[in-house]
Parts: structure tokens; C-alpha cells; sequence
């Protein structure tokens, strides 16, 4: 019961700490979605890439079973080895530049909640009010400027790091898969639920090292050894925020679906079939919001255990070296060197 209260404070810091900060799930809301847009381009440019090069009609292609799109792209492309080179360095460009956006974004997203996460108080606890709420509100253009500049270069190269570890994943994943054909189904599904079970930990991993050189202001090589010891010390509290965080993220999965199968039913009704249109933007744009503030609740979450953890490593007279920016002070000081 007391571990349950606990993940429920703790759950409930996040949210409170991302509701007063919610400039930030806007933010990061629209970058998501210049993001996939980016990636988009290039993608949809390859069919008409793809229908100059074959001589078909890209109507014709787009109305193509996505199997057949994609053995026709991918044969086509494969038949003609400047014009794949073309499409991949221009898919390549997209995607490293939008990456670098993402990372300079979430440098600002997590500095201020931080900064929001420290000053909060014990807000989790009663009465909420909305002035107790404010507390944790650290938000402004010119603090989100600071963060995202200061923690720029460090979570790019973490960033590129977790790219080459999706590449690697990725690669040991198809020769897996192809490995496990003459086995049958059951092995290629059993392979690839583990390739997801791998990404989603990597993923974890991933944010929790934004986390700590935002937190601590240190290197990505000294955030290594924290998030270490970190997840040693508070394995069952990250385990019981992650699951949480991830029945919500498929819940919200979930009536995302539904919405989207009740709008196609609504575009075949006479008159109301216009309405498809605004009301598929703004369940577009209501879902981009939830995922962020969802994705902003388990950092804030993450923050409380964090800070928590540091604070204990005191208590327990097992200080823990911190390696500081000269004139960055954006990082927030953990508490055993406060």
C-alpha cells in the first residue's frame, strides 16, 4: 500500500509539474509533427521518384496495396543504383537535420522541467490549488532559449548514439527475422517482440540519460555511471513509473484507433461526411498533445525519483563526483552537492 501511495505522488508530481509548464507539451507537440512532416516529404517524393523513373502515374502507385508500393519502390529503386543513392541521401539529409531540431527542442523541454521539477515544493501533496500548482511553473522564452543552447551539443551526440543503436538493432533484427523463416510464424513473432522489448528499453535508457545531464549538468560519458547507479538504487520505482507510463501510452493508442475508425464511418454519411476534415485536424492535433503531456509526466516522474536518489546517496555517505560546466548553470545541482 505505501509503495502504491508513493507511485501515486510520484505519478502525480509529473503531471502537475508538466501541467504548470505546459508551454513546453505545445512545444514539443509541434516539433513532433514538423518532424514526421520532414520524413514525410522525401518518402512521398520517392513515389513520384519512382512513377517518373517506371513511367506509371503516382495516383496509380498510391492506389497500390502497401506490400506491392513497396516491392514496386524498392525494385524499381534497387534496378536504378543512382537513383536509390538520390533518394537515400536526400531521406538521409532529412532525417539528420529534423533529428538535430528534435534534440535542440527537447534540450529546452527538459532544462525547464527541471528548473520546474526543483522549485515546485511538495505540490503532490493537499490542498491543489491552482496557486500551489504555479509553484512549478519555470517556463519563459528566454529560459527555454538557455537550456536548449546549453544541452544543444550533448544530447546530439547522445542522439546519434541512439541512432547508430537503432541502425545496429535494426540490422541484427532483419537477419534474425530471415534466420527464423524456415522456423514458422512463432519464431518470427517471438523475435519480434523482443526487437520491441529491446527498443522500448532502449528508449528508457535513452530518456534517462537526458534526464541526468540535464539534472546534473555532467558529460554523457559521467551520466552513464549515474544512470547505473540510479536504476540500482530506484529499480522498482523506474519499473513501476514505466508501466504505468506505457499502459497509458497504449490507452491512449487505443482511442486514438477508435476515434480514427468513428471519423471513417462519419465520411460516409451524407452532409456530415464534410465535417471529416476539421474534426480529423483536431483529433490529429488533441493526440500529438496527449502523447507529449504523457511523454512530460514521466520525466517530471523520473525527476522526483532522481532527485530523491541523490539525496539518499547523502544520506547513506556515498557521495558521487559531479563534473560541472564552467558559466553553463543551466544543469539544476543535484542535492548531495547542494
Amino acid at each position: 500500500m505505501a509503495d502504491s501511495h508513493t507511485l501515486k505522488l510520484t505519478l502525480k508530481r509529473g503531471a502537475l509539474v508538466a501541467a504548470a509548464n505546459w508551454p513546453v507539451t505545445i512545444i514539443q507537440a509541434v516539433a513532433d509533427s514538423l518532424f514526421k512532416l520532414l520524413v514525410a516529404a522525401p518518402l512521398v517524393g520517392g513515389i513520384f521518384l519512382v512513377a517518373l523513373v517506371v513511367g506509371a502515374e503516382p495516383v496509380a502507385l498510391m492506389s497500390l496495396e502497401w506490400r506491392e508500393l513497396a516491392t514496386t519502390i524498392a525494385a524499381s529503386l534497387l534496378s536504378r543504383p543512382l537513383v536509390l543513392i538520390a533518394w537515400v541521401a536526400a531521406l538521409g539529409v532529412v532525417i539528420a537535420g529534423g533529428s538535430l531540431f528534435v534534440f535542440l527542442i527537447k534540450g529546452g523541454a527538459v532544462s525547464v522541467l527541471v528548473r520546474g521539477e526543483r522549485i515546485a515544493g511538495p505540490i503532490e501533496q493537499p490542498p491543489l490549488l491552482p496557486e500551489v500548482i504555479a509553484r512549478a511553473s519555470a517556463f519563459s522564452v528566454a529560459a527555454f532559449i538557455d537550456g536548449a543552447q546549453a544541452l544543444f551539443q550533448r544530447y546530439a551526440r547522445l542522439g546519434l548514439i541512439l541512432m547508430g543503436v537503432y541502425l545496429a538493432s535494426g540490422i541484427a533484427f532483419v537477419a534474425a527475422v530471415s534466420a527464423s523463416r524456415s522456423a514458422g510464424l512463432a519464431m518470427a513473432a517471438l523475435v519480434t517482440a523482443m526487437f520491441v522489448a529491446w527498443i522500448t528499453l532502449i528508449n528508457l535508457l535513452y530518456l534517462l540519460m537526458q534526464i541526468v545531464i540535464a539534472a546534473d549538468d555532467c558529460s554523457v560519458t559521467s551520466a552513464v555511471p549515474r544512470v547505473s547507479a540510479f536504476l540500482r538504487r530506484e529499480r522498482r520505482s523506474v519499473a513501476a513509473v514505466f508501466l504505468v507510463v506505457l499502459v497509458l501510452v497504449v490507452f491512449a493508442t487505443g482511442a486514438s484507433i477508435l476515434a480514427t475508425a468513428a471519423l471513417g464511418l462519419i465520411a460516409f454519411v451524407p452532409l456530415f461526411g464534410l465535417t471529416v476534415l476539421p474534426l480529423q485536424l483536431l483529433a490529429w492535433v488533441l493526440r500529438g498533445l496527449v502523447f507529449q503531456y504523457i511523454g512530460l509526466t514521466s520525466i517530471g516522474a523520473y525527476l522526483k525519483l532522481y532527485r530523491e536518489a541523490s539525496t539518499g546517496l547523502v544520506a547513506g555517505h556515498q557521495p558521487e563526483a559531479v563534473e560541472t560546466r564552467p558559466g553553463s548553470g543551466h544543469g539544476v545541482k543535484p542535492a548531495h552537492v547542494s
